[in-house]
């Protein structure tokens, strides 16, 4: 990685990584739009992780925003700028890469988890929260359809009936409600949540990392192919979802009250 051990660098100012000990730290460091995701972000994710997976140095990927902050989803301003969502696009490129990973993927969410916030954890190998985290998936409410696989994988998760309710009536749950339902490992106080997920990255990170691989394959190898299919599957109907009139005007009356979601 160029990331350098103990030292901070910057991908698009938006994405800062820092290598330790065999773990890369990898901050969503957009604080002003509460970490919205949007194209510049997508592609420098894209790009630690792809660099991360041939980087023999890097054992393990913690990723993390703020610990009142892990990310209020896509951003819609930029996001409203897409006609459809092809195979090159950055966003799916993200999507079937960070699928695809081969190495433990930590997760530390503190405060809100709008949509791909929520739909990336399902992806992750550990998940911790602050007491602060509330999760979400707004994608009925803003006239969209689940995607990152969330369709296949979240009611594997919970159940049909809680999936169901999360998606279709699309309401936030706190952080116990996300551990009782296993959508978490852990719960932690807020103001220590990134030294927490920090700690457990390292240990994560000094164990046999050929050995961490091989488990994680196993563990994901029956759902591997499916997942892609359905990445796809989801992109194609969210794409006719965003260019159809529902989704342009609640779309469009989010953005009224605020340039990011």
């Amino acid at each position: 990685m160029t990331a350098p051990e103990h030292k901070d660098s910057d991908m698009a100012l938006t994405i800062l990584a820092e290598q330790q000990d065999g773990l890369l730290l990898l901050t969503l460091n957009r604080p002003d739009k509460r970490n919205a995701l949007n194209t510049d972000m997508y592609l420098a994710l894209t790009e630690a992780f792809q660099q991360a997976a041939q980087d023999e140095s890097v054992h393990v990927v913690l990723l993390q925003g703020q610990q009142e902050c892990f990310t209020a989803g896509n951003d819609l301003a930029d996001f409203m700028g897409k006609s459809s969502l092809e195979a090159d696009d950055p966003i799916l490129q993200f999507l079937h890469t960070l699928a695809d990973f081969p190495k433990p993927v930590i997760a530390a969410v503190g405060g809100p988890a709008v949509g791909i916030g929520t739909t990336l954890l399902l992806h992750c190998d550990l998940v911790y929260l602050g007491d602060n985290a509330r999760l979400q998936l707004p994608f009925v409410e803003l006239g969209l359809v689940p995607e990152f696989a969330s369709s296949l994988l979240l009611p594997r998760a919970v159940g049909h009936l809680k999936a169901a309710e999360l998606l279709l009536l699309a309401e936030a749950i706190d952080a116990g409600e996300a551990l009782r339902l296993g959508l978490a490992n852990r719960v932690v106080a807020a103001d220590t949540l990134l030294a927490f997920a920090r700690e457990q990255g390292l240990k994560l990170a000094a164990k046999a990392p050929k050995a961490l691989q091989k488990s994680k394959a196993l563990l994901k190898q029956e759902l591997r192919q499916a997942v892609h299919f359905v990445i796809d599957l989801e992109a194609r109907a969210f794409s006719l979802a965003l260019q159809g009139e529902e989704a342009q005007s609640r779309i469009a009356r989010r953005l009224g009250r605020t340039a990011a979601s």
